[in-house]
Order: C-alpha cells, then sequence, then structure tokens
C-alpha cells in the first residue's frame, strides 16, 4: 500500500511540477510588481493571509491529520482531487503548454462549422451533381422531424436524453463497472457528446498543436479526448435546447454509403423526404448507428432487419410503440430501394454533369477570386444554377445514346473478328496494343516495380486475369424506356481491359443558345463511370468539312469581299509548299472521286463539300487569313496556316467549333458559352448573378451581313441537296410543317481521313449543336461510308431535336429575314439559291501516308487559362 502511494505521489509531482513551477514564478513577480505599486500596506496585508493560512488553516488540518489518519488521507485525496480536476479543467479549456490540443471556442459553439454539400442545378431548377467531402443536405427545421424517429433514436441511443445535461451519470458509472468486472454492457456516450464528436471532429485532430502533447500519448490520448467531448457536449447543452441538440444530430451522422445526414439518408435508402419515413424505415436509419457497414440495408438486409427490430423493441421498451405494434411492424420487409446503383451513383454525381463539373467549380474559383471571397464547393452547401436546360440535356444523353449502341453495334459486325486498328491501306498496324499498353498507368506502375525484367512487365499485363465489371452495351434493350447501358463482369488481363475498350467507339455532344451564350446540354461521352475523358472540351480532332464555313467566312467577310454567288471551277488542284525546309505537293481530292469540271458558286461548294473548290479559296484568300478568322470567331487551339486549313485539318474541339458557328447566328459576334447563371448560399441568399452576361461581354467580330450569308449558306446544305439534306428525310416533328422544317434548319457535315472522325453541326435560331463520333485513337474507325459523319454524327443530331421538338422543350423558328433583321445586304445571294442533285459524301483527305504517330490520338490539351467562362 505504502508502495502504491509513494508511486501516486510521485507521478502527482511529475505532473503538477510544471505549473507549480510556472505560477510560482508568476506569483513571485505579481507580489514585486503589488509591493512596488501599493507598498507597505500590501506587505501587512501578505502577513495577515500568510498567518491565517499557517496558523487557522494549515496547523489545524495536520492536527486532525494526525490525530485521525484515515478521515484526514480520506479529505486530502479529496481536495488534492478537486485541485486536480480544476487544474486540468483549466489545461483543457486553455490548452496549457499545448497538452491536451484544441477545443471548440466560443465562437464555434454559436456558429458550428458544418460541412454541406454543394448542389448543381439545372435552369428549370432539377438538381443534377454535387460537390461534397461528405455528402450532407441539412434539416433546417426540427418540425422536418418525424417524431417516431425522435423517439427511435432515444429509446435507442439515449434513454435519459431529456434529464442529463450533456452527461449521463448513471451510464458512466454502469461503464466503469463493466470494466471492472469485464461485463460491459452498452455505451455510456450520450447524443449531445456523439453531437460534439461530430460536429466538431474532436476525434480526427492531427498534429500536436490540436491533438495536444497528452492527447497524442496512446490509451492517454483517448481519456483526453473523451474528456474533450464531455466538456464540448456541457457547453452545448448550456448553449442549445434539446430539440436543436436533436437537430444537430441527425445532420451530422453517418449513415454509411457515404451519406451524411437524414435528408440524405432518407433519399439514398428510401428514396423519400425526412418527413415521409415510416416508422420501420425510421427504425433501419437508427439501427445504422450502431456500425454502419454492418447493419447497411444495402450490403447487409439480414443484418439490418436484426438491428431494426431491436430498435422497435426499444421502443416498445420505453413506451414510444405498444408491444403489438412492435411485433407488426418487425415482420416488414426493409423497404429500402431496389435500384441501390442507381441512388449511389444519383448522389455521388457521376452522371453526365461530371463532363463539366470542373468547369463548373472554374467559374465560381474565377468569380470568388475576381471578388475577394473564400469559397469551399465540398463544404460551404452553395446552390449553383447553371444553363442546362434538363429536358434538353436529358432528351441529347438518350439520342446519344441511342444511336451509339446501334453504330457500335455495326461496327463489330463491320470489323468481327480482325483488329479495327489499321493504316489507310487496310493493313493491321502492328503491336498496336503493346504500344498502348505503354501509355497506361498500370505499365508505367510494372516498369517501375520490375525496372530491369521487361518479361515480367508483359507477363503480369498480359497474363494475370482479374474479375472486373466493364461497360457494355445492352443489346436486348428493344425501346429507348429499356436500359441502353449495362455493366457486365469479365475475367480480364489488363491488355484485355486495353483491347476491349479500344474497339469502342466513343461520341460527344454539346449545344448553345447563340443569342445569349447559354450552354443548353452537354455530353462529353457515353458514361462519365467508364470513360471521363471529355469529347467536348478536352478533346480535339480535326473538324473535316465542318471548318469550310470557317473558311468561307475568311473569304466573304475578309479583304477578298466574295459574294456566296461566287464561282470557283471544281478541277484539280496542286499547292506546293514548303515546310520545315521541305518542299512538298498537295493535291485533294473529292470525296466523290472525281471532278465536274464546271463553275460552281461557294453556296454550292460549300452545300456539296467539294475539296477542290474549297482548297482554291483558301489558297485565294490564303492560309493565314483563314487561321486569323478560326481565331477571330472564337477558336483557341493552334491553327497552322497550312494549305489543307481550309479544309479542316487543325484540332479543334466540339466546344470551340460551337461557340465559332454561333457566330453566323447572332450577327456576327463572338460570345463566350456560359454555363453558370447564378450562385447562392445555403440560406438561398444570392451570392452572385451572371444573367446576360456573355450577352454584355460579346465582341463584334464579323460584319451583320456575312454572318446572315454564312446562316443562309448553311440552309443549303440541308434545303439544297446538300450532305445534309438527309437530317430532314423521315423528319415528322408534331405540329411542325414542312415549310417551317425547310425555314429553320441548316448545317454541315465533316469527315476526316480514313474515316476517322465523323461530325455534324446543326444550326437554328436559337440552338447550335454539334455532334462528333470516332474512336479514342484515329487509327480506329470504319472502312468506308459508314463512317462519314452524315451517318456517324448527323442521326443523333437528327434523333435529338425531333425529341426535344416532340416534348416540347424547344420550339421551332425560321429563320429572320434580312427584312426581319432591318438588315441591308449588299452582295448578291438570292440568285444562286438553287437545288442541287444530293451529294452524299463528304471525306476530306489529308495525309498521303499515315504513321503510327498519326493514328493515336493527340495528347490531352487542357484548355488555355482564358478560355474559362467570362464572367466579368
Amino acid at each position: 500500500m505504502k508502495k502504491i502511494r509513494v508511486f501516486f505521489s510521485t507521478l502527482w509531482k511529475i505532473i503538477t511540477f510544471p505549473f507549480v513551477w510556472i505560477f510560482s514564478k508568476l506569483w513571485s513577480l505579481i507580489r514585486m510588481l503589488l509591493a512596488r505599486i501599493i507598498g507597505q500596506p500590501y506587505v501587512r496585508f501578505e502577513t495577515n493571509v500568510s498567518d491565517f493560512w499557517l496558523h487557522r488553516v494549515r496547523a489545524p488540518y495536520r492536527a486532525f491529520r494526525r490525530k485521525h489518519p484515515w478521515p484526514g488521507r480520506i479529505a486530502s485525496f479529496g481536495i488534492n482531487l478537486v485541485v486536480l480536476l480544476l487544474v486540468y479543467w483549466f489545461v483543457l479549456e486553455t490548452n496549457f503548454l499545448y497538452l491536451t490540443g484544441e477545443t471548440p471556442s466560443t465562437e464555434e459553439l454559436a456558429n458550428p462549422d458544418l460541412a454541406v454539400a454543394s448542389e448543381i442545378y439545372t435552369a428549370d431548377g432539377k438538381p443534377i451533381g454535387r460537390f461534397f467531402t461528405e455528402n450532407r443536405t441539412p434539416v433546417r427545421n426540427f418540425d422536418e422531424l418525424p417524431k417516431h424517429i425522435v423517439d427511435a433514436l432515444i429509446a435507442t441511443e439515449d434513454a435519459r436524453f431529456y434529464e442529463h445535461g450533456g452527461i449521463d451519470w448513471p451510464a458512466m458509472g454502469r461503464v466503469a463497472y463493466g470494466v471492472l468486472t469485464r461485463n460491459q454492457r452498452g455505451g455510456g456516450s450520450t447524443i449531445t457528446q456523439q453531437v460534439a464528436k461530430n460536429l466538431f471532429k474532436i476525434r480526427k485532430k492531427q498534429g500536436i498543436g490540436r491533438k495536444g502533447l497528452l492527447g497524442s500519448i496512446p490509451v492517454l490520448g483517448l481519456f483526453v479526448i473523451k474528456s474533450k467531448e464531455w466538456l464540448t457536449a456541457m457547453k452545448l447543452e448550456r448553449q442549445y435546447s434539446k430539440q436543436d441538440i436533436l437537430l444537430m444530430y441527425f445532420n451530422t451522422v453517418d449513415f454509411g454509403s457515404n451519406t451524411y445526414g437524414i435528408r440524405t439518408a432518407a433519399r439514398v435508402y428510401f428514396g423519400k423526404q425526412p418527413q415521409d419515413l415510416s416508422v420501420q424505415e425510421g427504425a433501419v436509419l437508427v439501427g445504422l448507428q450502431k456500425a454502419t457497414t454492418t447493419y447497411n440495408p444495402f450490403l447487409n438486409p439480414e443484418r439490418s432487419k436484426e438491428r431494426r427490430n431491436v430498435v422497435l423493441a426499444q421502443m416498445a421498451k420505453y413506451g414510444y410503440l405498444t408491444a403489438a405494434q412492435s411485433d407488426s411492424i418487425a415482420g416488414l420487409d426493409l423497404g429500402v430501394r431496389t435500384d441501390r446503383e442507381k441512388a449511389l451513383q444519383e448522389e455521388e454525381a457521376v452522371g453526365y454533369e461530371g463532363y463539366f463539373k470542373k468547369y463548373i467549380a472554374e467559374a465560381v474559383a474565377k468569380w470568388a477570386e475576381a471578388n475577394d471571397e473564400r469559397v469551399d464547393l465540398y463544404t460551404d452547401g452553395l446552390k449553383i444554377y447553371t444553363t442546362i436546360d434538363s429536358r434538353m440535356q436529358s432528351d441529347a444523353i438518350k439520342a446519344l445514346v441511342s444511336n451509339m449502341r446501334k453504330t457500335q453495334r455495326e461496327f463489330k459486325g463491320h470489323w468481327g473478328s480482325r483488329n479495327p486498328w489499321i493504316y489507310e491501306n487496310g493493313q493491321e498496324i502492328p503491336n498496336f496494343l503493346d504500344s498502348a499498353a505503354k501509355r497506361t498507368e498500370a505499365y508505367k506502375a510494372l516498369a517501375k516495380r520490375y525496372p530491369n525484367q521487361p518479361d515480367s512487365v508483359w507477363y503480369y499485363l498480359k497474363n494475370r486475369k482479374h474479375p472486373v465489371r466493364v461497360f457494355a452495351w445492352n443489346d436486348k434493350a428493344r425501346t429507348d424506356d429499356e436500359p441502353q447501358i449495362t455493366r457486365a463482369e469479365q475475367e480480364f488481363s489488363s491488355l484485355d481491359s486495353l483491347s476491349y475498350y479500344k474497339r469502342m467507339l466513343q461520341a460527344g455532344m454539346f449545344a448553345m443558345d447563340p443569342q445569349t451564350g447559354y450552354i443548353k446540354a452537354w455530353v462529353g461521352g457515353l458514361d462519365y463511370n467508364y470513360f471521363k475523358y471529355d469529347h467536348v472540351r478536352q478533346a480535339k480532332r480535326q473538324p473535316g468539312s465542318t471548318f469550310k464555313p470557317i473558311m468561307y467566312c475568311s473569304a466573304i467577310d475578309g479583304p477578298r469581299n466574295l459574294s456566296p454567288c461566287y464561282q470557283v471551277k471544281d478541277q484539280p488542284f496542286t499547292k506546293v509548299y514548303e515546310e520545315k525546309g521541305e518542299v512538298k505537293k498537295w493535291s485533294p481530292q473529292n470525296a466523290e472521286g472525281y471532278f465536274t469540271y464546271r463553275d460552281m458558286t461557294l453556296r454550292e461548294a460549300m452545300a456539296r463539300s467539294i475539296n477542290s473548290v474549297a482548297a482554291q479559296v483558301t489558297d485565294l484568300v490564303t492560309p493565314d487569313t483563314v487561321a486569323m478568322y478560326a481565331h477571330k470567331l472564337g477558336i483557341k487551339s493552334r491553327i497552322q496556316p497550312v494549305p489543307s486549313v481550309g479544309l479542316g485539318s487543325e484540332d479543334v474541339s466540339l466546344y470551340e467549333m460551337v461557340q465559332a458557328y454561333a457566330t453566323f447566328l447572332n450577327g456576327g459576334f463572338r460570345i463566350e458559352p456560359q454555363l453558370v447563371i447564378r450562385i447562392e448560399d445555403r440560406d438561398g441568399e444570392v451570392l452572385a448573378d451572371f444573367k446576360d452576361t456573355a450577352v454584355k461581354n460579346r465582341t463584334q467580330v464579323i460584319r451583320p451581313e456575312s454572318a446572315f450569308l454564312l446562316r443562309n449558306m448553311l440552309q443549303g446544305g440541308i434545303t439544297g441537296g446538300g450532305t445534309s439534306s438527309r437530317l430532314l428525310w423521315q423528319f415528322n416533328p408534331k405540329g411542325v410543317s414542312r415549310q417551317t422544317l425547310y425555314d429553320s434548319f441548316g448545317g454541315k457535315t465533316g469527315t476526316t481521313s480514313n474515316y476517322s472522325d465523323g461530325w455534324f453541326m446543326g444550326v437554328t435560331t436559337d440552338l447550335v449543336t454539334g455532334v462528333w463520333v470516332g474512336g479514342d485513337d484515329r487509327s480506329i474507325h470504319f472502312k468506308g461510308r459508314r463512317g462519314e459523319g452524315a451517318q456517324t454524327a448527323l442521326p443523333i443530331y437528327k434523333d435529338f431535336m425531333l425529341r426535344i421538338l416532340n416534348s416540347g422543350a424547344y420550339t421551332l423558328k425560321p429563320f429572320p429575314t434580312e427584312q426581319e433583321l432591318n438588315l441591308i445586304v449588299t452582295k448578291e445571294y438570292k440568285s444562286c439559291q438553287t437545288w442541287y442533285a444530293p451529294i452524299q459524301s463528304d471525306t476530306t483527305n489529308y495525309f498521303e501516308n499515315d504513321s503510327l504517330e498519326d493514328l493515336f490520338a493527340p495528347p490531352i490539351v487542357e484548355p488555355r487559362p482564358d478560355s474559362t467562362l467570362n464572367f466579368n
């Protein structure tokens, strides 16, 4: 016993030494200052106090201890314990000498910082995605919580919740007794303590400064953490009502499946709002608090049901339910959503909005920097309203996915058992997969692991198979209402996966209003879960003949000042030029394989996509002028002034092409596509309104007359027997006359060398839409005309327009005449508005010989900083 007393006495001295030393020094300094300031009166006062302490307190106390040893020791222990608790409380509150780490300040307690997901909405108020670290949308009012779920929580987690002040001392005593007897039943943590833990992340603080020296010591650190939770819980009880604490609890707790807060949990597991939850559904969610994985209804339904029934039994025990009610509900199924994957996908925001989320983040960051605002998209609970039209976006996805499923099926049948990666002469590219594999992360990781053992690298890439879930088209789908995409379980090696995905054709679609700059639809690929490469703004490919309107714009608006009726002979053309010191010849062929040797107007040549005329006009106006106009219209990618530039030989993005075409519809203004229209805080207060921002910052770059003429020429591609004329074949939207169709559409198809890229650009009065289809590598394509833009990209646009017209999401308006625009057109264009014999092909050839480097997709090139959305 003596050894124990000595041990604790020594421990006490060690613990208190720094405090005694510091306080003694401080007290000596204070005494000296008081003696100097007050003088003799202070000295007399100190002497009197000292005499009182020595003779009236300490001496009697010591005499009592000598006369009564055990009561004296008990009193001494009690006094020391009180002093220890006061010192410990002081250390916790002040983080004295960084011993115990941070505790929530008064300000933090009054205004707790709850991490809330920022939500993305369409222009018509439909949620389409979110930014979050903890997926949470808080409940604002206690009245939104159903009484039965509050009862279930109290009955299961803290039966004396309304009786204690943050710490349940009987429960703490039960826990202590259980630890001593090794028969522990239940915990002692209260609802308030759990709020303290979840709200202020006490257990997740890292570093000596935040955890404290004592908090970093095993076992002792746990006691320090619990102490801080107890202290914070008592402060919360003084600061908030019981209802406030319950509301904070339901908004902060983790419900598993990356869902935080009751509102998100109700939506994910049951597809409901909290106030609509039934008793048994509420019991399922409360049951999750014991272990979010073990009792997860998605992962372990049987265990979840058992836990739910325990919660129901607790509710009956404490009188919140009758025994009969509890037994009746216990027999019900869980009732959770059966579409688990869809539920989680909706919350994770990995749908098609994933293709443009980064640009939303860039827009918000740009606004915050310009206005000296500090925002965190992932925790501030912002509401970000975009210009996306939910109906157009939905129809764009359906049109792209539905048509790409059919195109992929034909592509698979087209190649059969052969590999689709070929040179232009039809020969298969040797070692194609091996070359592609060397660019993958798997290869780089293995090469690092086995630096001098290439055989080991290739063994693991080719032979080590493992189960994977891959993207697959649902070939059983017979209608649009059935899922077009499925997930297939496969045993694949890394090279197997690469081979599988390389055979997939990809696509992108982008639509914007040319008058306002508002982006209406953005579909960057087939499925963001599997293909995160954005084919709208990130990917850059040769646009082929869709670039010709830009070239003809330079001829009509530029120094040559030509008219649409200007004539050029369709005949062979050869351009001799020098590139990097080497003399080269370029002789483009027409897509139909022959020349007519007759004079053609620019309008006819563009509608029929005649390469020889386009090459001659490019040479006439000069490639430098063509490149300059491309940049004027909004293309920021590098455009080299080579002879083939007018035929679309330079890589650009779909995003840039749509922006350029918009200039032809809005009177000659370059207008930046706008994605974000309004930002609100978590309470709905408007922080920023960007309405009409794109219009205010637009720039006149070509004459209104030139824009009118180019739009008129685009109509020729649809109504004049051009390559886009198949758009109106069997195209019968509800309530739209044939004349209105003829007066309302313009467009241009495009196909690049070897059928690597299929494009279509469609225009109406207030909607410009671009579609691209092709392989991620240029060498992967159809061998013949089935790969042309008129047969791959145009059907997607046609389907999209039919859907939005039939659903009422869009109303077709005839193009305004020059009189309606109050425009005086001085150039002749009406006399050459004739109908031409339909032409089917629009292929453009740039290369005489392909190289392996040419046939691989270009590297990802991010947009320049100055190409981000403009909100100034």
